[in-house]
């Protein structure tokens, strides 16, 4: 299986804040034991999975989710990044949420490899994505007494474009990752990050793609060895997380080349998103937002500074010493951000 872009093509050539205060009004937070129980709840007998059924105009399909934790007042579901890949680059969210009490869900998007794959390119479209996010809160029963949204990379578009549309729904909005703008990007990627690289790396990658030889195994080794231990998950190779590797192996390439393209550096081509551009909607946000950047990303920190004051109500974390996945590689400053976010606008303290 090959893979593409900005989350990542092939990487497998190269490897074989405790306590919870009372609420405002008074009302204590779920016990330690509330929020392990799965009595009376009508997914105990998957242990929390749940398959809901999707209607689209090409037919009704069913996406895999699981929902970690009971909270009534702070439940977060999961948008990956791809499109097309996974909800296992979110792994790591099992050592952070639970001990907070933070209810979370993980969810497959339609052609994800844990959700049904229907092979139909007029499926792949962001407004149908936002549909199907609105389908699958109405089913866990999230509104916007409870409902986060927190999206990374794709993700963070579909939250955005999901905000634009829903955010009558939601209590707080997370957008990680992810500039507002596909043109800024392609800008940032072309004229900062490569040109940070060694001249003579990425003039031979320049050249690959501009002979559009992305299946040449030296392209993937070019931009593993000098791109993607900078940007995107900075660890030794040995050291990526066994759930990254996962999410590699279950892409759907597809989805994602349809939608991403081919090309590391931006998104170019024939790619259905490589005009969006929603920088003059931002403003319209009024729900509490966070905007996550990160030093070495993959994406601007300063344009994701920048959102984080466009929107009406929002806030900036950095992440120092993160890039892409910074869920990962500056877990610190990733989760205490996230954390202190939730609790804020859980206690109307945002």
């Amino acid at each position: 299986m090959k893979f593409y872009s900005w989350l990542f093509p092939a990487v497998l050539l190269f490897i074989s804040c405790q306590t919870n205060p009372q609420k405002s009004d008074g009302q204590e937070s779920t016990s330690a034991e509330q929020y392990l129980s799965f009595e009376n709840r009508d997914d105990q007998f998957t242990g929390g999975i749940k398959m809901i059924p999707i209607t689209t105009k090409k037919g009704t399909f069913n996406v895999w989710t699981k929902r970690i934790g009971n909270n009534p007042t702070k439940k977060v579901l999961l948008l990956h990044g791809g499109p097309g890949m996974t909800h296992e680059l979110y792994e790591c969210f099992d050592g952070y949420f639970p001990q907070e009490e933070i209810e979370y869900i993980y969810y497959d998007q339609l052609g994800s490899y844990y959700s049904e794959q229907p092979d139909d390119l007029d499926l792949w479209t962001t407004e149908r994505f936002v549909e199907e996010v609105e389908q699958v809160r109405q089913a866990l029963g999230l509104d916007a007494s409870n409902f986060y949204l927190l999206g990374q990379s794709w993700g963070g578009i579909l939250a955005m474009e999901y905000a634009f549309k829903y955010q009558d729904n939601l209590r707080g909005l997370i957008i990680s990752n992810m500039m507002s703008s596909v043109p800024e990007y392609n800008a940032y990627a072309q004229n900062v990050l490569g040109p940070q690289m060694n001249p003579e790396i990425y003039k031979e990658i320049k050249a690959l793609e501009d002979a559009e030889d992305f299946e040449n195994p030296r392209y993937s080794e070019l931009l593993f060895e000098h791109y993607y231990t900078e940007h995107v998950l900075r660890m030794p190779p040995e050291d990526w997380p066994e759930a990254i590797m996962r999410t590699f192996k279950h892409a759907n390439n597809q989805v994602y080349v349809h939608m991403q393209g081919y090309s590391e550096f931006g998104i170019t081509g024939d790619a259905t998103l490589k005009d969006w551009d929603v920088r003059d909607q931002l403003k319209n946000i009024a729900v509490p937002t966070l905007v996550i950047g990160a030093q070495y990303d993959t994406m601007d920190p300063e344009h994701m500074k920048w959102m984080s004051e466009e929107v009406q109500n929002g806030r900036y974390l950095y992440c120092p010493n993160g890039s892409h996945l910074s869920q990962y590689d500056d877990q610190k400053n990733y989760f205490e951000g996230v954390i202190r976010f939730i609790e804020d606008v859980d206690q109307n303290n945002f």
